[in-house]
């Protein structure tokens, strides 16, 4: 089981979660973070720090956001386990459920 990023954090990227990952396993693409499945050690520390409340445990992914487990996973079909995200850095990629989605405005 791990933890799944959705559609609130399109276009946000707060990164407070980034911070608060004891494992470095939030990875940043170009519109979205994304969570590592097989880096994730399912702490929760992400969870409550998200200021938009777009970090779900697995199980518990609204149904209209259900994409997004997948998309997490996929991300890194190409990466592998790079084994850290800091050393990444922005990866110059989306999953095409982000990619295709139109600019999400906030705060407006």
């Amino acid at each position: 089981m791990t933890y799944v990023i959705a559609q609130p954090c399109v276009d946000v990227k707060d990164k407070a979660c980034i911070e608060e990952c004891p494992v470095d396993c939030i990875y940043e693409g170009q519109r979205s973070l994304y969570i590592h499945p097989d880096e994730c050690v399912d702490c929760g520390a992400c969870e409550p720090v998200c200021p938009v409340e777009a970090i779900y445990y697995e199980d518990d992914v609204p149904e209209q956001w259900s994409e997004y487990y997948k998309a997490n996973v996929e991300f890194f079909d190409d990466l592998g386990s790079p084994g850290g995200a800091a050393k990444m850095g922005q990866i110059a990629k989306d999953h095409p459920v982000i990619a295709t989605l139109p600019l999400q405005v906030h705060g407006e």
